[in-house]
């Protein structure tokens, strides 16, 4: 689960002749490694949940070039970035969004530990497992379209992850049983998805000091073995990834009720340092992909900076939600008509 490819920003990054510096620099050769850096105790961590909810497997991580685990392996990838504060800080710079907390890291690697239990013990090959969360043979899409607020599905990573295919649903089902405190019994009381929560927690009973059926630990795209240097790898030399977003000309009128005012602050310069925040929650909220939503974001933002529209101090809360609001209709008009707006 990568966030990586960048894309254009409202407002040029500028990077100091060190970060400058840095991508011109393989990946593989920046001698990462997980040792010694602020994953090392996260992983420990991992592993002392895992002890704790009664299971003795504990997945082997690497740095990898996103987060996954190898189709059928139970070994987990983290993302390079994430051992390396500079890199995560560029990682943040390049992608507009930030790289993971601490937080988001243990989260993450909960889901993955999820996969890799599902893994070891081969337990997507089960009626039970087919039952309860579908084929693990079936098509994987990455541009998948969530029902929001499912009650057949726990939540945990953002946007409806869940329900992006049955692996991912234990995953996702995995992680929220992992986790200290999430109070899982009480929170999916009523919701169909606390089937799929108990039915985790008898094969962790089951399994859980068991020997893996699986012990291969072959790894997917190792840090070491990617030859790009960072520049290529955030798309800096042409390669880049890009969505285009041509919404029709009357949203303009749409902006300009939103922002209404004559005087004030220009809006833009209130909306760019609000750009990332807005991004995770529409993501969070919408489970659109994270392309598109930049792409309908940074047109917004363009015209709203090109139409040369105001915000007043004493009424900017109100028109941030505003435009908040009419940016999640054209995100959830996409995720049900393929269309930000239909002609």
């Amino acid at each position: 689960m990568s966030t990586s490819g960048m894309m254009p920003l409202v407002e040029k990054t500028v990077l100091s002749e060190a970060q400058q510096a840095l991508l011109s620099r393989r990946i593989g050769e920046l001698g990462l490694k997980i040792e010694g850096t602020p994953l090392e105790p996260l992983i420990a961590e991992l592993y002392v949940e895992l002890e704790r909810a009664g299971l003795g497997f504990k997945p082997k991580c690497y740095l990898a070039d996103e987060w996954g685990c190898p189709q059928g392996v139970p070994v987990i990838g983290i993302p390079f970035y994430l051992a390396s504060r500079e890199l995560s800080e560029l990682e943040g710079l390049l992608t507009s969004v930030e790289a993971e907390t601490e937080e988001e890291t243990l989260m993450y690697l909960r889901h993955e530990a999820g996969h890799a239990f599902n893994y070891a013990y081969r337990l997507y090959a089960k009626r039970e497992w087919r039952r309860l969360f579908g084929r693990y043979s079936q098509p994987y899409r990455d541009d998948y379209k969530p029902s929001p607020f499912c009650a057949r599905f726990v939540r945990h990573i953002p946007g409806w992850y869940a329900q992006k295919h049955p692996d991912e649903d234990f995953a996702e089902t995995f992680a929220v049983w992992l986790a200290p405190g999430s109070d899982w019994q009480r929170r999916y009381a009523d919701a169909p998805a606390l089937a799929k929560l108990t039915y985790i927690q008898r094969v962790a009973r089951r399994y859980g000091h068991q020997t893996p059926v699986v012990t291969d630990e072959t790894k997917d795209a190792p840090v070491e073995s990617l030859t790009m240097t960072l520049a290529e790898w955030y798309g800096m030399s042409g390669g880049a990834e890009t969505t285009a977003c041509e919404l029709p000309q009357v949203l303009n009128e749409d902006l300009r009720a939103v922002f209404p005012a004559e005087k004030g602050q220009p809006a833009i310069d209130v909306l760019r340092p609000l750009r990332g925040p807005l991004l995770e929650d529409l993501y969070r909220w919408t489970g659109l992909n994270r392309r598109l939503l930049r792409a309908l974001v940074d047109d917004l933002f363009r015209r709203v900076d090109a139409l040369g529209l105001k915000i007043e101090p004493e009424s900017a809360d109100a028109r941030l939600i505003s435009l908040a609001t009419l940016t999640a209709t054209l995100a959830m008009n996409y995720r049900y008509t393929d269309r930000f707006v239909r002609l």
